[in-house]
């Protein structure tokens, strides 16, 4: 392979980002709080242009995330912190808004634009539609399958991102629900905080080894997946394919876990790419992570081997 795909990983601090692009990534999506959800940390504009040069210092990217729900009090913050983060050096911003994608076409026009509607982005001719209108990159949807993906890549006028390891959104509310719960049992006020920090999760009745990880923001209710995607073993399917892109969601996971993850997903890149007809998976390659992982969640192919029914 001439050209080795990108490797993408969520930083939640300067100091996770640094030992991030030394065990091997070659990008970050970071955030600012106020624009972007369910990132793995907040990003202020110096922080940012710290993030900036500590990726460009190695070859690296910087991608800002904004993917939140942008209201009309947001629309008059985000022309200046497009602004702000385009005269920084970022390298482009992660959108599922076209109020987004209208803010940099006039504020920062060479900032590359990375379509990201989370689950809507299905199809090759969608995701075309938005390379129309300047979209360098769409975000496949973590809900298809392998067959689905790769298949999709040739008929694509843009880049594509996959997302290979790490947990997932399943649901999404404005509405503060966690703090509505805690008013119900009594508990308004508790004292402690709903974030990410607080490490509450929820159980279901008919499932209860499983797990959700769930918490509270300024952007609202979050509930995450109970396992984590882990596509490590059939990495080269995606790699045979031509994804441009390999992401790597880092939150909610201690700064080891994701190094480790980065390091393995590195080796596999590397190797494949020097020899793509004599490339093998090593087992020996998830040590490291399954060490680290936390015993309560399982690593699974996530969608990657699901049959769809449209």
């Amino acid at each position: 392979m001439n050209n080795k795909p990108e490797l993408l990983v969520t930083a939640a601090s300067l100091e996770e980002a640094a030992a991030l692009l030394a065990a091997g990534a070659t990008a970050l999506l970071i955030g600012d709080d106020r624009f972007g959800m369910r990132l793995a940390g907040h990003f202020s504009l110096e922080d940012t242009a710290a993030a900036v040069k500590l990726a460009h210092d190695t070859g690296g990217k910087v991608y800002v995330s904004i993917n939140g729900l942008i209201s009309n009090k947001m629309l008059e913050e985000l022309p200046a912190y497009i602004k702000a983060i385009g005269e920084l050096g970022v390298d482009g911003v992660e959108f599922g808004d076209p109020a987004v994608l209208a803010a940099v076409k006039a504020e920062a026009p060479e900032l590359k634009l990375h379509w990201n509607a989370e689950m809507t982005s299905t199809n090759y001719a969608t995701a075309n539609y938005w390379g129309s209108k300047g979209a360098s990159r769409v975000v496949l949807a973590r809900e298809l399958n392998m067959d689905e993906m790769t298949e999709m890549v040739p008929h694509l006028q843009v880049e594509a991102q996959v997302q290979v390891h790490g947990m997932t959104n399943i649901y999404h509310s404005k509405r503060k629900l966690v703090a509505s719960y805690m008013s119900h049992q009594g508990r308004p006020g508790d004292g402690g905080s709903l974030g990410k920090e607080r490490g509450l999760f929820l159980i279901e009745a008919e499932r209860p080894n499983e797990k959700f990880p769930i918490y509270e923001d300024e952007n609202g209710t979050h509930i995450m997946s109970s396992d984590d995607i882990c596509i490590l073993e059939d990495l080269h399917f995606l790699l045979k394919a031509g994804v441009h892109s390999l992401k790597i969601e880092g939150l909610l996971k201690p700064v080891a876990y994701n190094v480790a993850v980065v390091k393995a997903y590195r080796h596999a890149i590397d190797l494949y790419s020097a020899d793509p007809a004599e490339y093998a998976y090593d087992e020996a390659w998830m040590d490291e992570i399954r060490a680290l992982q936390d015993p309560e969640r399982e690593l699974s192919f996530g969608f990657f081997y699901k049959e769809q029914v449209y």
